[in-house]
């Protein structure tokens, strides 16, 4: 049985305890296809670490020095430089919206798309936030989150965005912002029928609000900086 059809069912199951179901055998091959190599191929898209590379490009030295120590679009923008800053973003958003994609097509060879899709953007998210060549010390992972959604289901994305900007208006905190969106899309998939993709970015929400510890602990002491405050 298929995580996709196991999430489906296991819900129907909480509200029928007469459902049964039961797995079926499926082929190491399979396994490798549909599982192994989507989760590889999206941690190495992942771990892509745009930021890092856009700004050293760009002759800024390393951003892990400067404002937040993140690699991310927020701390890029610390910076000055708003064009490195939405490029950053646009780059750590469609990874993760290619990985799902090739997961998509990998899983389709074996009647596994939708596991794979679900494996290579779960593999992209722990890519960014867990990069092997960055001592596993990567970013936080919003535009990834926001880019592997896009793939999944592009109204939840368009839901994160608009929640986002939102939220960001009104307290110029991008920290606040990604956790108010992060905690409604998995709610409003599931809502939507989505329910492989809601277990996913309920997964996703959990390791973003770990990252954001140190964020939460400086939004509550009143010193978390504000969206474009200079490092």
């Amino acid at each position: 049985m298929t995580i996709a059809t196991l999430a489906i069912t296991a819900l129907q199951a909480a509200g029928d305890p007469n459902v049964i179901y039961t797995a079926q055998p499926m082929t190491a091959s399979a396994t490798v296809t549909g599982y192994v190599l989507p989760i590889l191929l999206g941690y190495l898209l992942g771990s892509i670490p745009f930021g890092l590379l856009l700004t050293r490009f760009a002759g800024l030295g390393d951003i892990r020095s400067i404002g937040s120590g993140n690699i991310g679009a927020t701390n890029v923008l610390r910076t000055g430089h708003k064009g490195l800053a939405a490029a950053t973003l646009l780059l750590d958003a469609l990874k993760g919206t290619l990985a799902v994609l090739i997961g998509y097509r990998i899983g389709a060879t074996v009647g596994l798309a939708t596991d794979a899709s679900l494996m290579a953007g779960l593999g992209a998210f722990l890519g960014h936030i867990f990069p092997t060549w960055l001592n596993f010390k990567g970013g936080k992972g919003v535009a990834t989150y926001i880019g592997i959604i896009l793939g999944l289901y592009w109204p939840a994305a368009l839901l994160f965005c608009a929640i986002w900007i939102a939220v960001a208006y009104v307290s110029r905190y991008s920290s606040l912002s990604a956790l108010a969106a992060s905690a409604v899309v998995p709610v409003a998939l599931a809502g939507m029928d989505q329910v492989p993709s809601a277990a996913l970015a309920l997964l996703m929400t959990g390791l973003l609000l770990w990252k954001h510890t140190p964020n939460v602990k400086r939004l509550l002491k009143g010193e978390e900086p504000r969206i474009g405050a200079k490092a």
